[in-house]
Parts: C-alpha cells; structure tokens; sequence
C-alpha cells in the first residue's frame, strides 16, 4: 500500500518559526516533525510514499531525500501554487491504482492505520475517515455517521449551536483511486470543504472510523506546544 503526505502549507499560524523553515520539518523533540509520519507509515508495512511540497520546498527535500533512512521511498509532487488537500491528491493521481493512504502533514499521529484499512476493505468503502474527538468543535470538520459507521453528514466548522458531535475529521483517509477521476485538474480544492459533503449527496460510500488514538495538530502554537508534551509523556 502507498500513501500520500500533504506538506505544502505555509504554516502561516507558526510565524515566525515558519520564516526560515517549513511546518512539515520543524523539529519535535529535536527530531523533523514529518519524520514521525514516516516511521508510523513504515510500521504499518507502508514503504512508498508521495509527498507535495509548495512552501520552501527545497527544505524538506534536502531534510528527507529519498526516505532511505526511514525505511521508504519518497516521491515529490511539486506545486507552483496551493492546490488544496483534493487537488494535491489528484495532481499526484499517477502514483496510485489501488488503495491508498492520504495523511495531513501537519498532524502528529499515534493510530492504528491497519483498522482504518481493513474497515475500509470490509465495508466495500471508497473512502474511509479517521475520526478523532475534537477539542475545538467550531474550529473543525464534524462527522456524523450511522450505527455501521457510514457517514451521512459532513460539517465544516459549524456555529455552537449547531454541535452535534464531538468526533471531527482526522485528516487521515483510506482512498478507492477511482474517485479522483471526478476532481478537476490543477484546481483549488479541498477534501473537507468541496468534496466530502458532494459524495455524501451523491451516495458515494464514505465510512468513518473513531481512533482514540493521537491525533495532534501542530499547525498552531498551542498545537506545536501539545505535540511536544504529547512525546515527552511516552505518547505518539
């Protein structure tokens, strides 16, 4: 099984810590954040791997090379300009003709990414989500899904009043390559935002799995703070 790392974001939210240096290799621990993305994938058997790069590119490519210390082959997707999370994935569509894995770079991850693929296998799903329980609601993308665990209802950053459930995006997915036939080339588009409420519409299978596991976003200050203490605990 391949998976595909999204890195290209300007990490605008880390300023100044993102002047100089990337998100996706600001160090925890001493260590560059995508390098914990890589060996959580190598444990689960994954040793292909893309990568999209746009914001300092250069920096991740000469911090990670080919992957060989992690076990993995890396490929780089260069984008002149952000082309959203869908439209990353489907830029990079070559790569894939059979099930993969999408991960958020900027997630520090403990999960077990082998029930995300065999629910995902045994739902005869095209696109599984991990779920985790969200710390902000309003600040994330809300999954409401029946007692199978088939998403009936996708919500980006709801008012708080309108909460439903705790469990948000994870921003980790199992993929079926077909549905990126459907998304437009070299356009602006996001998996949350565009794509997961028009597949529900349209009765795409999309099933969701909780993960009680960490899921850590380091894309804010507080966020960068949590993952180092997540790590220092003996967590991720």
């Amino acid at each position: 099984m391949k998976a595909m790392i999204l890195a290209a974001g300007e990490g605008s939210r880390l300023a100044p810590l993102t002047e100089h240096r990337p998100k996706p290799i600001l160090p925890v621990l001493n260590l560059p954040h995508l390098t914990y993305l890589l060996s959580l994938l190598r444990q689960f058997g994954i040793d292909e791997v893309v990568i999209n790069l746009h914001h300092q590119a250069e920096r991740i490519v000469e911090a990670l090379g080919h992957g060989d210390r992690w076990g993995v082959t890396i490929s780089y997707s260069f984008e002149e300009r952000l082309l959203g999370t869908a439209g990353a994935v489907k830029r990079a569509e070559r790569h894939f003709s059979e099930p993969f894995l999408v991960v958020y770079g900027d997630n520090l991850l403990d999960v077990d990414l082998g029930a995300l693929v065999h629910q995902h296998r045994a739902r005869g799903a095209a696109c599984t989500i991990a779920l985790h329980r969200a710390p902000d609601p309003t600040a994330a993308g809300l999954v409401e899904t029946d007692a199978e665990g088939r998403v009936y209802r996708f919500r980006e950053k709801p008012p708080r009043e309108e909460v439903t459930t705790e469990w948000a995006n994870g921003g980790v997915y199992v993929l079926d390559p077909a549905l990126l036939a459907a998304i437009p080339s070299e356009k602006m588009i996001d998996f949350g935002h565009d794509l997961f409420p028009t597949w529900i519409k349209e009765a795409v299978p999309i099933y969701a799995l909780p993960e009680e596991g960490v899921i850590c976003d380091i894309g804010t200050p507080a966020g960068y703070l949590a993952a180092h203490a997540e790590l220092l605990s003996g967590g991720a």
